[in-house]
């Protein structure tokens, strides 16, 4: 009876083992490249969490940057509803930050300083502007809710004031 105890107990790490490698996901160029992008992209701008593969967050949330658009998605100010979006390229060019918080927010807490190219406002009041120090510089809002290149302007926005 002992032999037949032992015998089942190494049969059933052998399969257990067997079943945990089965399910494992394999990598995949994509998978691989995404990684050392997300690498990258935090080594450039540190203080980051990352929230899922193409998505990091700072500031416990106050700010998500995305980093690559949804596949097939280009040009397109794509700024989710209830959010105001900043890209660091013209043309709604990724990667992309977004804040919804009210009042004025240092872009330099969350490695943003220097890089709007091109903004979207996605809510249903209000307006953002963006500085350089104490200077407006330009604005998006319910209004005009687009502004694909912030030239002449394009990265020298270092403040954003959200009024609500």
């Amino acid at each position: 009876m002992a032999l037949s105890r032992a015998y089942r107990m190494v049969v059933a790490a052998v399969l257990g083992g067997v079943l945990i490698v089965a399910g494992a996901p394999v990598p995949t160029p994509g998978m691989a490249a995404a990684s050392r992008e997300m690498s990258d992209y935090l080594a450039a701008h540190p203080g980051g969490v990352p929230v899922s593969a193409n998505e990091i967050s700072y500031g416990d949330g106050a700010v998500l940057v995305t980093l690559r658009p949804p596949v097939g998605v280009y040009a397109l100010a794509d700024c989710p509803w209830g959010w105001y979006c900043f890209y660091d390229r013209p043309d709604f060019g990724y990667p992309r930050g977004k804040l919804s918080s009210c009042g004025r927010q240092n872009l330099a807490d969350w490695q943003w300083q220097f890089r709007i190219g091109s903004a979207h406002y996605n809510m249903a009041s209000g307006s953002a502007t963006f500085y350089y120090n104490d200077t407006a510089l330009f604005s998006v809002g319910v209004g005009n809710p687009v502004r694909a290149d912030a030239a002449p302007w394009r990265d020298w926005a270092n403040y954003v004031n959200r009024r609500c």
